[in-house]
C-alpha cells in the first residue's frame, strides 16, 4: 500500500494580510492572523515529517496548472482579474471573502497543479492514493469569482483534467469540510458524469446552500447529494452518514476515481465550525473511503486539502488521514483527544438521525437511474 503526498513551499507564501477571523482586519478589531493562514498547513506537513510515515510516502513532484487547465473551469475574465490583482503589492478582492495578495495567481495555479499532479501519480500507478496539501483552498470558488478563501477550484480543475486527458465518464467528489462545497457542486450541478457529495454543517457557509432538496438539475438531477448536519454533530452522526449514505452511494455509482475535499474544520477545536470530530474520526472516514475505492475504482483516491483553521489541531487530523492511507495506526499520539470527549454528545442524536434518514430516502429514489 503506497500513498502519495504533494506539497510546495510556494503555497505557504499566499499572503492576504492581517485579519480578524474570517474578516479583514479593520477598526475596531485588532489585526491578527487571517482566518486562512499558512500555519495550519505548514504544521501538518512538519508533524508528518517527524513521523515514520514520511519515508514511506511516494513524494510527488508538484507543478503549476496551466491557464488552459484552469480555464476548463474558470472564465478567462476571472483568470485575468486574479492575474492583475496578483501584480499589485496590495492585492485585492477576487470575490466574497476571497482576498488576493501579491503573487497569488502563481500560488493558486500551483495549488491546482498539485491536485492534478496527485491525479497523475495515481493514474501512473506510482501510488494508489494521494494527498495534495494545497493552499489556497478551492471548493467555494465559482467559475467567475472566488469565495470563502478559495481562488481556483482545485478539485474541479483536476476532475475536468480527468475527463479531458483520461476520458473518465464517472467521477465522484466527497467533501467533508464543515462548509458546503458550493463551487464544486455548481460546476457539476447539471452533469451526471460527476457525483458530488457534501457533508457539512447546516446553513453555515455559504448561507442557503447545500440543502437536502438540492439534488442537481436537468441531466444532473440525482447526482448531487447534500447532507446538512446540525451543529454539534460528532462521531456517531458522521459515521452513520458515511455508512448509510456516502459509501452506498459510491458503491452504486461506481466512479473511476474518487476525490476528497479534505477540510478539518469539522473538528471539535476549530474556530470556524461547530462540529465535534477528532483525529480518530478522520482516520475512520479515510479508511471507509479507501475500502470503497478498492471496491469500485481499483483504489484510486485523491485528497485535496480545504479548510481547517486551528494551527495546533489540524496537524493531528491530517496525520491521522495519512496514517490511514499508509495502512498504519497511531504513529503519533494525539494529545488533545481525551480532554472533551467524555463530556460531548458523540453518539448520534435523534435530530441528526432524522437528517441522515431524509437524505438516504431521497438518494435511494435516484439509484435505479444511475
Amino acid at each position: 500500500m503506497t500513498a502519495g503526498f504533494v506539497n510546495h513551499e510556494l503555497t505557504y507564501w499566499h499572503d492576504v494580510g492581517a485579519g480578524a477571523g474570517f474578516l479583514e482586519a479593520g477598526f475596531p478589531v485588532q489585526p491578527g492572523w487571517p482566518g486562512e493562514h499558512p500555519e495550519t498547513k505548514r504544521r501538518f506537513r512538519n508533524l508528518l515529517e517527524l513521523t515514520p510515515l514520511w519515508d514511506q510516502l511516494h513524494h510527488i513532484k508538484p507543478r503549476a496548472a496551466t491557464d488552459a487547465e484552469i480555464m476548463r473551469f474558470h472564465t478567462e475574465r476571472y483568470l485575468n482579474v486574479v492575474k492583475e490583482l496578483s501584480k499589485s503589492p496590495f492585492g485585492g478582492d477576487a470575490g466574497e471573502l476571497a482576498r488576493v495578495g501579491a503573487g497569488t495567481y502563481e500560488i493558486a495555479a500551483m495549488a491546482s497543479g498539485m491536485t492534478i499532479s496527485a491525479v497523475e501519480a495515481v493514474m501512473r500507478g506510482d501510488c494508489t492514493s494521494a494527498y495534495a496539501l494545497t493552499r489556497p483552498p478551492g471548493h467555494h470558488a465559482d467559475a467567475d469569482m472566488g469565495r470563502g478563501f478559495c481562488i481556483f477550484g482545485n478539485i474541479v480543475i483536476a476532475a475536468k483534467h480527468c475527463q479531458a486527458v483520461h476520458g473518465m465518464k464517472r467521477i465522484a467528489v466527497v467533501d467533508y469540510d464543515v462548509h458546503h462545497g458550493n463551487g464544486t457542486e455548481t460546476a457539476f450541478y447539471r452533469d451526471p458524469s460527476v457525483l458530488t457529495i457534501s457533508l457539512h454543517q447546516d446553513n453555515m457557509f455559504p448561507p442557503d446552500r447545500g440543502k437536502v432538496e438540492h439534488v442537481g438539475e436537468g441531466e444532473g438531477e440525482g447526482y448531487c447529494i447534500n447532507i446538512p448536519m446540525p451543529p454539534g454533530s460528532g462521531s456517531g452522526a458522521y459515521d452513520a452518514a458515511f455508512k448509510e449514505v456516502i459509501v452506498p452511494a459510491l458503491q452504486r455509482y461506481k466512479p473511476e476515481i474518487i476525490f476528497v475535499a479534505s477540510g478539518f474544520d469539522s473538528s471539535y477545536y476549530d474556530p470556524l465550525g461547530r462540529m465535534m470530530l477528532f483525529s480518530d474520526d478522520y482516520r475512520s472516514i479515510s479508511r471507509q473511503l479507501m475500502a470503497v475505492a478498492d471496491e469500485v475504482c481499483t483504489g484510486r483516491l485523491v485528497f485535496s486539502h480545504e479548510g481547517g483553521y486551528n494551527p495546533w489541531y489540524v496537524p493531528f487530523c491530517g496525520v491521522a488521514v495519512m496514517e490511514a492511507l499508509c495502512g498504519s495506526n497511531n504513529v503519533i499520539e494525539d494529545p488533545y483527544i481525551g480532554f472533551p470527549a467524555a463530556a460531548t454528545y458523540q453518539s448520534i442524536q435523534p435530530h441528526q438521525r432524522a437528517v441522515i434518514d431524509a437524505v438516504r430516502q431521497q438518494t435511494e429514489k435516484y439509484w435505479n437511474s444511475w
